[in-house]
């Protein structure tokens, strides 16, 4: 049995279709497409903040602890944790944000 080239084109046309519709359902979606409250944002921004520095004050504290420094390191840790809370909320603040449409290729991270 020889398949034209008819039904050939039309059995590809027909997988393409099921193809396209199968990964526009299984695709991924975007931080921005999921629609976050501001609350959601808001709180999820907070609790990096208090978690980074709850981290920070923790490793600083056992470490005053461990060497006898205190409260040296539970400062420079805090400090730390402070920083790492701000660079997250950072991210955070650039997942949500709409792309830049300016044609200004360079990208941060």
């Amino acid at each position: 049995m020889a398949a034209t080239d008819e039904d050939r084109k039309a059995r590809l046309e027909a997988l393409n279709a099921k193809l396209a519709e199968r990964r526009d359902k299984d695709a991924p979606k975007r931080h921005q497409d999921e629609h976050y409250s501001q609350a959601h944002v808001a709180w999820r921004m907070v609790l990096e903040l208090v978690v980074g520095l709850g981290i920070g004050f923790g490793i600083g504290f056992g470490l005053d602890a461990l060497f006898g420094t205190a409260p040296w390191l539970m400062i420079v840790f805090t400090l730390f944790g402070f920083a790492a809370g701000i660079k997250t909320m950072m991210h955070t603040a650039r997942e949500i944000q709409p792309p830049d449409t300016s044609g200004d290729d360079k990208q941060r991270d």
